[in-house]
């Protein structure tokens, strides 16, 4: 019972460890980036400066908070994000979008480098050392051109990364997907697939009872489990509790009687009776026990001398 109790546990706490992991900076990834900005996207100055996109893959909020920004591989604490600000938290597969215009001083989202005079850009995790994505800058960019993974958040990311998955995009698509997705929501696609839902009944049913015939096994281990310990206890006892006289042989119990004997003796545990009885007659020769004289308290007494 014990050891099952321990396993549920070790799976539990590996479940909820995978689960936090998975909602972590890692699943942080450039997407895309416009190095030379003349009538793009404007900033909350109304400045054309170069941009860059981060994308969360993950399905939890991600706070970027205290990661590090950098287009120098020998100095990858180059800009450091600020903690605290909740614009910094980016939310289940959303983007965050960062201005290169070397003017920190205009807030969070503006970095402290440009992507003009760089060939990389590096994201780095809060230790200041673990690289979480890289990509390197092309040469040779049109104006208000911009270069992104084909499918957000999909192809080559982080130290090796050989910017797979990237291609100049035909237009740019700060803050929102580069690729659009099918229009049709996923009811609509089974809507069409299942127009009678017989396969969403027999999914639903399939896993219902899925889970009950799992528990029952769960259960039925557990159970056996127990009887099995609870017998070899009982077991145990009664091994103890059949014991037989009739394996002692005469010869012990003589020795236990002789031994005994010697004790009595030789310590004198036994008392002698004189069988003598003395009677001594009561002062009164009535009796006393519903007097009221007995229950009265005395007046002490002077003595004179």
């Amino acid at each position: 019972m014990k050891q099952s109790v321990k396993y549920i546990l070790i799976g539990l706490l590996l479940f909820f460890r995978v689960s936090l992991f998975g909602q972590t900076v890692i699943d942080l990834r450039f997407n895309e980036l416009l190095i030379t900005n003349t009538e793009d996207f404007q900033d909350d100055f109304g400045v054309h400066s170069s941009w860059f996109e981060i994308f969360n893959i993950g399905y939890g909020a991600v706070d970027i908070g205290g990661c590090y920004l950098s287009n120098d591989p020998n100095d990858l604490k180059k800009y450091p994000v600020p903690r605290g600000d909740v614009l910094t938290k980016i939310k289940p597969r959303q983007h965050i979008l960062f201005w290169a215009d070397n003017k920190p001083y205009r807030g969070s989202f503006h970095v402290n480098f440009s992507l003009e005079d760089s060939k990389v850009l590096i994201l780095t995790n809060a230790d200041g050392k673990t690289i979480l994505d890289m990509v390197t800058l092309p040469t040779n960019m049109e104006p208000n051109q911009s270069y992104g993974r084909v499918i957000d958040g999909e192809g080559s990311y982080g130290p090796g990364s050989d910017n797979t998955g990237w291609d100049v995009l035909a237009r740019t698509s700060p803050s929102t997907n580069n690729y659009t997705l099918d229009g049709k929501s996923r009811a609509a696609k089974m809507k069409e697939t299942d127009p009678y839902g017989w396969i969403m009944a027999l999914l639903a049913m399939s896993v219902v009872f899925l889970s009950l015939l799992i528990l029952t096994f769960v259960f039925k281990g557990t159970g056996r489990t127990s009887i099995r310990l609870s017998q070899k206890k009982a077991d145990a006892y009664q091994k103890t509790k059949n014991f037989s006289v009739e394996d002692i042989s005469g010869e012990t119990f003589a020795a236990i009687a002789m031994a005994l004997h010697l004790y009595a003796n030789e310590t004198e545990v036994h008392d002698i009776e004189t069988t003598i009885l003395t009677i001594e007659q009561v002062r009164k020769n009535y009796s006393p026990w519903s007097s009221k004289y007995q229950f009265m308290r005395k007046m002490p007494e002077t003595r004179k001398r």
